[in-house]
């Protein structure tokens, strides 16, 4: 239904001509807007509604009585069906840290929340199939773990602003809600989440029609082609700086597999703009000195890295 929405709305409507760079371009933009927007209202109900029977406060009060290499597992696998970006986690963080999580925990999470949420999973799944959803989730989980205890190991608490260590979080318990108030809470979160990640997601889909009509796919094999060995680590670091969500990417991850790009560099250039980015560093600045800040940009970045080359050594 939705193809042929696009296709009557790209050749009969706007009336262009099949086969051409803009024609591609538009089509791709309509369909792609159409079904993700779709998939993301579906999937953040569904979250919120699960998310309503465990608060902030219940969770910080799980992570903080935990020993820490449990707290990583924990707190990575909550970032899974947090559907945040990198600088939509940052409030959570902080109040993670403010609560008495450990230090590497909350990096577990500001890791795992942006790089590996459910959204971006099954449009991954429905988009390249199960095993390479599997595998995405599977490294970037294992990722989060292993930077947050090693951040955790490196004892950099004195990095963290005086003024955090100072804010006492009270023991709040959840209020018992019927489930019609939990719909409700789930109906307004997703109308909130969507007016600040649709900018962002129209963004992404608009760069993936860009991508997917315009640009040759010679270019794109000849700088980051499998047979350039370089590609994961130019990828990755083009991806540093950008910021988008992780359902942003997947257009943009979709237009480059169709070009020839290697799976793998594709998803460590998906992992490098979602887990860290220029904005998430600028508001992590307020809590966080620039030494711990630089310190976990280098680590996840290296491993990202490390993740790209083994993906496509897989693959």
């Amino acid at each position: 239904m939705i193809e042929r929405f696009a296709d009557y709305m790209t050749y009969s409507i706007i009336g262009l001509a099949q086969g051409t760079a803009l024609a591609d371009a538009v089509h791709f933009f309509i369909y792609d807007t159409i079904k993700i927007f779709l998939l993301l209202v579906t999937i953040i109900f569904i979250v919120a509604v699960i998310r309503s029977y465990f608060p902030p406060e219940k969770t910080r009060k799980i992570l903080s009585h935990k020993k820490q290499f449990i707290g990583n597992i924990l707190a990575a696998l909550l970032g899974i069906v947090t559907p945040f970006c990198s600088c939509s986690a940052v409030p959570l963080f902080i109040g993670f840290v403010e609560a008495g999580v450990p230090l590497g925990v909350t990096f577990s999470f500001l890791i795992s929340s942006p790089m590996v949420n459910e959204i971006a999973l099954i449009m991954l799944w429905g988009l390249f199939g199960w095993k390479i959803a599997l595998i995405y989730a599977t490294t970037g989980v294992t990722l989060a773990i292993a930077a947050g205890i090693v951040i955790g190991r490196l004892n950099m608490e004195k990095y963290v602003q005086d003024y955090v260590w100072k804010i006492k979080v009270g023991e709040m318990e959840a209020v018992r809600t019927s489930f019609r108030d939990k719909l409700v809470y789930a109906r307004d979160y997703t109308k909130d989440l969507m007016k600040k990640l649709w900018p962002y997601v129209v963004v992404g889909i608009g760069l993936g029609a860009l991508v997917h009509g315009y640009v040759p796919t010679d270019l794109v094999v000849r700088y980051a082609g499998p047979d350039n060995p370089f590609a994961v680590l130019v990828a990755v670091l083009i991806g540093v700086p950008l910021y988008s969500s992780g359902a942003g990417m997947i257009p943009i991850v979709q237009a480059l597999v169709g070009k020839g790009m290697a799976m793998g560099t594709v998803l460590a250039f998906m992992m490098s703009v979602t887990a860290i980015s220029l904005p998430e560093a600028i508001i992590l600045k307020n809590v966080l000195k620039m030494r711990l800040i630089y310190t976990f940009f280098g680590i996840v970045t290296v491993g990202i890295i490390i993740v790209g080359y083994l993906f496509n050594a897989i693959l």
